[in-house]
Order: C-alpha cells, then sequence, then structure tokens
C-alpha cells in the first residue's frame, strides 16, 4: 500500500474536522446552531472588511477629539463637555500637553499658561480646557493625536498599496516604534516621580517638547500599522477568507 502524500494527510485532517463539526452541529439545540451561524457570519464579514472597519474606527477616535474645541468656538459647550468627559479615560488631556484650535497658538508650556492667567490648579489632568484667546484644547493630548492619527492614515496607506507592505521585523519595531516613545515619555514621567517622591534630593523634573511628542507618537503609529496590519492580512489569506 503506498504511502500518504503531504496533501492526503491533510485531506484526511480536513475531512476529520468537518464530521466533527457536523456532530457538534447535530448536537447543538436550534438556538446554539443560530448563534453559531450568525457569529460565523460576522466572523466572515470582519475577515473581508476589517481594514475598513479599523480605518473607520481610527477616523472616528480622533475626528471626535478635534470635535470638541471646534463645539467650543461655536458656543456649543454642553457638547463640547461631553466629548471631553467621553476622552477623559482614555487620555490625560494636561493642559500643557495639548493641542489647540482656533487660539493664539497650537501649544503652550506650563509656564506660558501660568503667565497668561490660567490658573495652577487648572493646569491638572481633565483640566483647563481654553479660552476665546488661548483656543480650545483637543480632547486627545498630542502625542495621541500623533500616534492615532498616523495610524489612521497609515491604514489608509495600507489599504491602497496593501500588496507592496512586508511586516516590519520586530527588532525594527522595538528600535523606531517603541524605543524613542519610551524614552521621551519615560524619561519625563520618571524625573516627575522621582520629584514628587524625593523634593529636597535635587531632581530636575524632564518635559518634553510637542515637537518631540508629535515625532516619537506619529513613528509608534507607523511602526506598529507596519507590524500588524501586514500580519493580520496574512493570516486571513492563509485562512482562505
Amino acid at each position: 500500500m503506498p504511502e500518504p502524500t503531504v496533501e492526503d494527510i491533510l485531506a484526511e485532517v480536513e475531512r476529520r474536522r468537518a464530521a466533527r463539526r457536523a456532530e457538534e452541529d447535530r448536537n447543538r439545540s436550534p438556538w446554539e446552531q443560530q448563534t453559531v451561524h450568525w457569529a460565523e457570519r460576522m466572523g466572515r464579514w470582519f475577515a473581508r472588511h476589517w481594514l475598513a472597519v479599523l480605518n473607520l474606527w481610527w477616523f472616528l477616535y480622533v475626528g471626535v477629539s478635534l470635535l470638541a474645541p471646534v463645539l467650543m468656538k461655536t458656543g456649543a459647550e454642553g457638547p463640547a463637555r461631553l466629548v471631553y468627559l467621553a476622552y477623559q479615560p482614555l487620555c490625560h488631556q494636561l493642559p500643557y500637553r495639548s493641542l489647540y484650535l482656533f487660539g493664539e497658538r497650537p501649544f503652550y508650556s506650563m509656564d506660558e499658561l501660568l503667565r497668561r492667567g490660567v490658573a495652577p490648579e487648572l493646569l491638572v489632568p481633565h483640566g483647563f480646557i481654553g479660552n476665546a484667546v488661548l483656543g480650545y484644547k483637543v480632547a486627545l493630548c498630542q502625542r495621541d493625536i500623533a500616534i492615532y492619527g498616523t495610524i489612521f492614515l497609515a491604514g489608509l496607506a495600507f489599504a491602497l498599496t496593501r500588496r507592496h507592505w512586508r511586516p516590519l521585523p520586530l527588532w525594527a519595531y522595538l528600535l523606531f516604534g517603541l524605543v524613542p516613545i519610551a524614552l521621551d515619555g519615560g524619561l519625563q514621567f520618571v524625573s516627575q516621580v522621582l520629584v514628587a517622591l524625593f523634593p529636597t534630593a535635587g531632581f530636575v523634573p524632564i518635559e518634553s517638547i510637542p515637537l518631540r511628542r508629535f515625532v516619537t507618537g506619529a513613528l509608534f503609529g507607523l511602526a506598529t500599522v507596519w507590524l500588524v496590519y501586514p500580519s493580520v492580512e496574512r493570516a486571513i489569506k492563509e485562512t482562505g477568507h
């Protein structure tokens, strides 16, 4: 009797899987069968449209955060505050690390806000949201805008040229995506913790600048898309969807 080929083995495995699924279906109640049927349909639909779903999600996530200052500018303060409130669990919204629209400048340091008359007690997470002179802040901080805005733009680029993308090597993701943002944000965080814990030790808090936040955030967003999206695309193709 000839030895089975690899194709024969794979075909037998698939046959047994199909038989097992059929047996499981026979043992399910009608409600369970309907639930499984809809779950499989949703899975197939998402496999075909996952990129459009993610791009739409990131467009709305960033777009709604930009809507907050627009609403403030047009006098719709109630809806604007609802937007700020909705994003509070997702971002610190520190006034001196945020992006401002409709004001004199797109961003301000803590010292600049103090000099412009903003009370110190408002320079806290989810504090000062702006005014007619300084502008109104976006509901996401500078770094988050850079991260998620870049994820959206890179997702659009991937949709147009996906055949030319190969997954970013893990070492490149760590080196160009994670290390810069970890150094910029991590050193800032650690320095401020040291100052808070040891106020008389002479530690000086490190505060990043908008350019570094935007650059490191954009690098992280691009590297994440470059690593994840081609891998997802390949996995879906291998499953036959």
